[in-house]
């Protein structure tokens, strides 16, 4: 379903249906992936949802938009999440829990990285051939590579062994005890740890040691010192076990099916409706207030909003869903933990497929310096989804997504002027870095959209159009992040900000465990487990 069609088949704005006289059991604020699960689970349990979306089409950064021909992803292509097997491959699940799936097409390799120093490693789909490649690299520290990757693995059938819901509800807890107590005590152990810690324990070499700071900057957008051993746990082993696969007709049919399966099971979307305040009733969230004035009443409500865009008081550049003056103190002990990462200077390109070489990967990472690796438009990245779906571009063209990350702050106080020429002189510094493993690219454009920290603000919604939260100091892994309940009664938060953080397939996790925490609340949820 296009996202025109997807728009008129929903409900918008003033349907009678939507009225503010209904009372919902849930309003969900904001239709990313996390938002997106979250509703379509408690639709399924049999709860009365509504979700909000202030733009015109679901997905955030997990969506896809079309210009003369080509079908663009909003943000990255690299899809977790979509195996077979297993309690980890979380959007497989989602859509299936409201009878829907989506048709995914597997990727040989999770990425190519094109390092300093001529390191060049490409991520094969199969395990023991990625860890061939490296150790070829490497041969001396031929048993450090297969100890660390391997504990990863010990993580990762940690998390397969059981269903992932809510990890604040204790009966939920004592149950899947009960059936992987192993797995249980063996995830716990891994909690408080960070990747570099433990890659320490078994890696030496320095120039290695980077390469996996880059293996975790690839995602988490920091390096393995303050990464969780949770997180690389999913990511370093899911690649080999469901491995990358790619939704066909682009990213953003993941949403759009969501919603269809949201819809099918009596839940609704309302576009253009911009939430601007949960409302509040003695201390309790009862509602929210859109821009319009409207006013819509629910039992309970969530923010698929960023923490910094959901609660004030953080000095944060915009109106927040929460005054300042009702922040819970825990949300302020949060914001001293983890700042914003930086938003992505985005090109979406179309070119000419005569340029592509053979035998060219779908995802690509470039850095020629390792000092840059954080800085300002330091690493590059790149997809070329095109090479799986050829159907995203017209014939004999590709699609060449590539972003860096910026901070908005760079792009702060200019002029109309001075806006658009930096945007063509970053663009175009950009692709000459690109000329690199694209030998021709500048003479092959067909068409090029440029987007801006100033552009991710402005359509996803998001405090300084930023990727997410990242530690502002050294963490014991995963134990400080938030969960999805809140310190305001009814309110709950999803998506980046909560655990277990970024990425679609953590964000789907995320969705699980609040639609299953609002589920326990509301009296919805099954006595038994997921198989």
């Amino acid at each position: 379903m296009s996202a025109s069609s997807l728009a008129a088949a929903t409900v918008q704005p003033g349907s009678p249906s939507a009225s503010e006289g209904d009372r919902w059991d849930v309003v969900v604020v904001g239709s990313g992936i996390g938002g997106l699960v979250t509703a379509s689970q408690l639709a399924a349990k049999g709860a009365k949802v509504l979700v909000l979306e202030r733009y015109l089409i679901p997905g955030g950064s997990g969506g896809s938009f079309r210009r003369e021909g080509y079908t663009f992803d909003v943000g990255a292509s690299m899809i977790f999440g979509f195996g077979r097997k297993g309690h980890t491959n979380l959007l497989t699940r989602a859509l299936a829990d409201v009878d829907e799936r989506v048709d995914t097409i597997p990727d040989p390799a999770q990425l190519e990285y094109h390092l300093p120093g001529g390191l060049n490693v490409a991520v094969d789909r199969d395990y023991e051939r990625f860890l061939a490649d490296l150790t070829a690299l490497f041969p001396h520290e031929a048993k450090g590579i297969r100890a660390f990757y391997g504990t990863c693995w010990q993580v990762f059938r940690c998390l397969d062994a059981m269903p992932l819901l809510s990890l604040e509800d204790p009966a939920y807890l004592a149950k899947v005890f009960f059936r992987a107590p192993l797995a249980c005590l063996g995830l716990a152990r891994w909690l408080p740890f960070n990747v570099g810690d433990v890659a320490r324990a078994y890696i030496k070499d320095e120039q290695l040691l980077r390469f996996i700071d880059m293996e975790c900057f690839c995602w988490s957008v920091m390096p393995a010192d303050r990464t969780p051993m949770i997180n690389a746990g999913m990511v370093f082993s899911d690649r080999h076990a469901g491995g990358i696969n790619y939704p066909r007709g682009g990213v953003g049919v993941i949403a759009e099916t969501l919603v269809a399966g949201l819809r099918r099971h009596g839940g609704e979307i309302r576009y253009r409706s911009r939430v601007v305040k949960v409302l509040l009733e003695d201390g309790r969230a009862v509602g929210v207030r859109l821009a319009s004035g409207e006013e819509i009443r629910a039992r309970r409500v969530v923010s698929n909003a960023t923490r910094w865009d959901t609660f004030g008081g953080g000095g944060s550049e915009a109106s927040t869903l929460i005054d300042a003056a009702d922040t819970p103190v825990a949300e302020r002990t949060w914001r001293r933990r983890y700042r914003p990462s930086s938003s992505f200077l985005s090109l979406h390109l179309g070119i000419r497929a005569d340029v592509v070489p053979a035998g060219f990967h779908c995802h690509h990472l470039l850095l020629e310096n390792w000092q840059e690796m954080e800085a300002e438009q330091g690493v590059v990245f790149v997809s070329m989804p095109t090479l799986l779906d050829p159907s995203l571009a017209p014939e004999g063209h590709h699609i060449l997504h590539t972003f860096t990350p910026s901070a908005i702050e760079a792009w702060k106080h200019l002029s109309p002027a001075q806006y658009r020429a930096k945007k063509e002189a970053d663009a175009d510094r950009l692709i000459q870095r690109l000329e690199a493993i694209v030998p021709g690219l500048a003479g092959a454009i067909q068409l090029q959209e440029i987007g801006t920290p100033r552009t991710h603000r402005r359509f996803l919604g998001r405090m300084g159009g930023s990727y997410g939260p990242i530690p502002a100091l050294k963490l014991p892994g995963l134990l400080p992040m938030p969960f999805n309940r809140t310190g305001i009664s009814g309110l709950y938060c999803v998506g980046d900000s909560c655990f277990p953080g970024q990425g679609l397939n953590a964000v789907a996790f995320s969705g699980f465990a609040c639609a299953h925490r609002i589920g326990a609340d509301l009296g919805l949820n099954p006595w038994a487990l997921p198989a």
